[in-house]
């Protein structure tokens, strides 16, 4: 019996021993695979790397005082570096935009595509990425983007919106839904060439699709599967990798069932939206046996422009309108301007913009405060560079840190305060602030910004034009914390919107 416990206990050393050393193995091997001279930063686990007990963006703007505006960390097998300043990430994306401009692996979530075919968004600076942005940007501006048609769109969103939030009265309800529908209206009429009812069932499948992509938080999405691919595999420890690929393959199939529709009824001489110019320069180029307009191709970048044009856009305005709720000192100044520069009787138009300084102010302060996108896409080097002093390895995760410029203190006075006049000037005019960098700067700057600024403009005009917005009754006010999923949004809250004369 004696012999037999010590034959355990043995066994037990012998085991704890074996674990002993291969964590000591693990160790040299993290140790000996970290490049010299890198920025400072935490260490983290072998093969995990950093991990975070709390929101990253919190975690990782806490560390700048400690390591400073650049920063190193592993997290799982991949080297990040996070740009904390405006200035370092001014430098890294625009001064040496030849090495920071690339993409890393994806990182993040599944995707779609190959190693041939990544979209736009994704893909790797370089022929393929120029070629197709170039693409994209031409096409858009054909459809409308920056010209008076394609406000005629969203105006024509906007009447519809506005009649959605008629039908409450004055009832309090949410607003979250109908904006993200209202927005995806917008860009459906420019790549498929129609809109939806807000009651059509595919339609409403697609929005759940994109929420639930969008929602899943990002700490969530740097999990251990995304880096061991067995892992997906698994129940419970593949549940937000399986969530978010359900999400990103329903908008997919959704997209290919346009694209194949578009295919049945094409016609070279009537181009109807983006899917047609597409399907067109894919016929143009289908005797290079190197073209990358291909069908995977085609649904990735209509896919990108949902991303960039839909989720982002729509929870700026849930943002804004919260904000407007909560000072409704501020929400009346902008509905004053409304009222002097276009009245009621007429539609905004972006000619009036220049005319309305606070309302640009407002929403300016708006997208700093709430941040919609606290690091963006990340970026990737092409190449090995010193930069500031520091060895950045190619292909090393460069991440830019929004979220501490737009709440820097060396920038901003009381940078956690809702304060639409810091864009303003002792006469009353808008003053432009480049460190606002919600789009990103450089090469990569976001696809739909463009876009994105005419609606902003144009549906928070019409909205604080016919409606005036409030708490409802007896409520408690709303958290201005917001919930950190794909993209910082405000936590659900109700609102009554009280029709004007």
């Amino acid at each position: 019996m004696r012999i037999d416990c010590l034959d355990d206990l043995w066994n037990s050393w012998s085991l704890l021993g074996v674990l002993v050393a291969a964590v000591c193995c693990l160790l040299a091997v993290y140790t000996m695979r970290r490049p010299q001279n890198l920025p400072p930063g935490p260490w983290g686990w072998p093969l995990i790397g950093v991990t975070f007990a709390k929101t990253e963006r919190l975690v990782v703007t806490d560390w700048i005082p400690k390591y400073g505006d650049i920063i190193s960390y592993y997290r799982g097998p991949y080297l990040v570096v996070s740009l904390g300043s405006y200035d370092v990430i001014r430098e890294a994306f625009v001064k040496n935009a030849g090495t920071f401009s690339s993409r890393p692996r994806p990182m993040f979530y599944p995707i779609l595509g190959t190693n041939k075919t990544k979209g736009v968004i994704s893909e790797p600076y370089g022929p393929t990425w120029k070629e197709h942005r170039k693409f994209t940007m031409m096409s858009l501006r054909d459809f409308g983007v920056g010209k008076r048609s394609l406000e005629g769109k969203i105006l024509e969103e906007t009447r519809a919106l506005a009649d959605e939030i008629s039908k409450k009265g004055n009832q309090s309800f949410c607003i979250s839904n109908m904006m993200q529908v209202t927005v995806s209206n917008v860009i459906c009429s420019v790549v498929f060439g129609s809109r939806y009812e807000y009651d059509d069932p595919k339609f409403m499948k697609l929005i759940e699709a994109i929420d639930r992509f969008f929602s899943t938080p990002r700490s969530a999405l740097l999990r251990i599967p995304t880096f061991i691919p067995i892992l997906r595999y698994v129940p419970v420890v593949n549940k937000s990798f399986l969530k978010v690929t359900e999400g990103q393959y329903h908008i997919g199939s959704h997209i290919l069932e346009q694209i194949r529709e578009h295919e049945a009824t094409f016609d070279p001489n009537d181009i109807r939206d983006f899917i047609d110019a597409f399907l067109l320069e894919k016929r143009r180029k289908q005797e290079d046996e190197n073209s990358t307009f291909t069908e995977l191709q085609n649904i990735l970048v209509v896919m990108d422009l949902f991303m960039a044009g839909t989720e982002t856009t729509s929870t700026t305005l849930r943002w804004a309108l919260l904000y407007m709720i909560l000072h409704p000192d501020i929400q009346d100044k902008v509905r004053q301007e409304i009222d002097s520069v276009i009245g009621q009787n007429r539609d905004p138009a972006m000619a009036h913009r220049t005319q309305m300084p606070f309302t640009e102010a407002t929403l300016t302060e708006v997208v700093r405060l709430a941040t919609i996108t606290p690091f963006a896409v990340p970026h990737g080097t092409s190449n090995d560079i010193t930069f500031r002093g520091y060895t950045i390895p190619k292909g090393t995760v460069v991440e830019a840190n929004i979220w501490a410029v737009h709440h820097d203190p060396q920038l901003w006075t009381d940078p956690h305060n809702f304060d639409p006049t810091r864009f303003l000037d002792d006469r009353g005019k808008f003053v432009k602030r480049e460190e606002v960098i919600s789009f990103s700067i450089g090469r990569r700057v976001c696809l739909g910004e463009q876009l994105a600024r005419i609606e902003l403009f144009l549906f928070f005009t019409s909205l604080l034009q016919r409606f005036s917005f409030k708490l409802p009754e007896g409520a408690p006010v709303p958290s201005e914390e917001g919930v950190f999923g794909g993209t910082h949004s405000p936590v659900p809250f109700k609102l009554v919107a009280i029709p004007r004369n």
